[in-house]
């Protein structure tokens, strides 16, 4: 409010004061709205100048980023490229020295495979001594057939001498137990017919046989112990006299020899055998194993119709196997050491030393 001169009346200073008084509220108002507008136009001025800061902000971030990735990547690949090519080195020398020991196990296995065909070529499958062996073995084979057809005929001989022996036993026990059936000059036999112009086989049997006997023999008593050789003596029928007669019940010596060496008599389970089984059946398989040959129908070889088996390493029901081409070879790389020398893989050869004294002449 400026100050009033001070010429002014009094009157006209009122009046001025009064003016003014009544101009207040529009002043006020004027200046809030002043103070409004310029608060709206600070609140713009402000974004956009935080627009710009952060325009200017992300700017330069995302180039520093730039920067630091670009960089990043440069040592990342310098990085890398280093240890790719220390990688590559050591895969170069390892495929080298594989390729190195593949070539040196393939030139050995080479020497390998030509000495040993050699060596079985030369001393193994002998073409000549094989045929000397096979000319051999065929006159042994034909002497061993001839061997086996003379045992099969003493065999068949014996069996046949055995059942007429039974027969005749059989016939002759027959003969003993028919004995009442034998003719007499009074009363012809069954077998003696008077219609028939001779006997019959069977009367002549009952003439030779003797007639059974229903007394049972006494079984002469053997002596139990060497140093009673008194008990297996025959006993006289008539006892020499005594000079007194001895009192008291007396028994037989062979009674008394009885009671004196009589057997034990263990129970069951201490008379068996605690691997009784497993003997019984031993028995069985070596009566078995004896027994076989004699039971079985035999066969000239000739006759024989024995189907050809196949070789197992030649064919099967999967194809043709490798068989001495494959896994015969196997590498063990972690044992190769390639700065020591080579070491001799072949055995020595004792039958060089045997030379021209195997298939002689003459030998099987």
């Amino acid at each position: 409010m400026t100050s009033l001169p001070s010429n002014v009346n009094k009157d006209d200073k009122m009046a001025r004061m009064v003016g003014l008084l009544k101009e207040v509220d529009g002043i006020v108002n004027e200046t809030y709205d002043r103070n409004n507008e310029a608060e709206e136009r600070r609140e713009n001025e402000f974004q956009a100048v935080l627009k710009v800061q952060a325009w200017w902000r992300g700017q330069t971030t995302r180039a520093y980023l730039t920067h630091l990735n670009q960089s990043a990547t440069a040592v990342q690949r310098r990085w890398r490229g280093f240890l790719g090519r220390k990688h590559f080195r050591v895969l170069l020398k390892n495929s080298v020295f594989i390729m190195k020991l593949n070539h040196y196990n393939l030139m050995a296995t080479l020497i390998q495979k030509v000495w040993r065909g050699y060596y079985t070529r030369k001393y193994i499958f002998n073409y000549y001594s094989r045929k000397r062996y096979l000319e051999g073995l065929v006159i042994k084979n034909e002497y061993v057939r001839r061997e086996l057809q003379q045992f099969k005929e003493e065999q068949d001989e014996m069996e046949a001498k055995k059942k007429e022996m039974a027969e005749l036993d059989k016939l002759e026990m027959w003969a003993r137990k028919s004995h009442h059936l034998l003719s007499t000059e009074v009363l012809p036999g069954m077998y003696n017919s008077p219609f028939l112009m001779y006997p019959k086989d069977e009367e002549y049997l009952l003439q030779r046989a003797r007639p059974l006997s229903h007394k049972k023999e006494k079984p002469v008593m053997e002596p139990f112990d060497p140093t009673c050789k008194s008990y297996g003596l025959p006993r006289p029928r008539t006892l020499p006299p005594l000079p007194q007669k001895p009192q008291g019940p007396f028994r037989e010596l062979d009674d008394v020899q009885k009671q004196r060496y009589k057997p034990f008599q263990p129970t069951l389970r201490v008379a068996t055998d605690y691997f009784s089984v497993e003997k019984a059946r031993e028995y069985l398989k070596q009566d078995e194993w004896v027994t076989r040959f004699n039971d079985d129908v035999f066969l000239p070889f000739t006759r024989q119709k024995i189907p050809y088996e196949h070789l197992l390493h030649s064919t099967s029901k999967y194809g043709h196997l490798p068989y001495g081409t494959k896994y015969f070879r196997h590498e063990y790389l972690d044992k190769h050491i390639s700065s020591q020398p080579f070491q001799s893989v072949v055995p020595p050869i004792p039958i060089l030393e045997k030379l021209n004294d195997t298939y002689s002449q003459g030998q099987v």
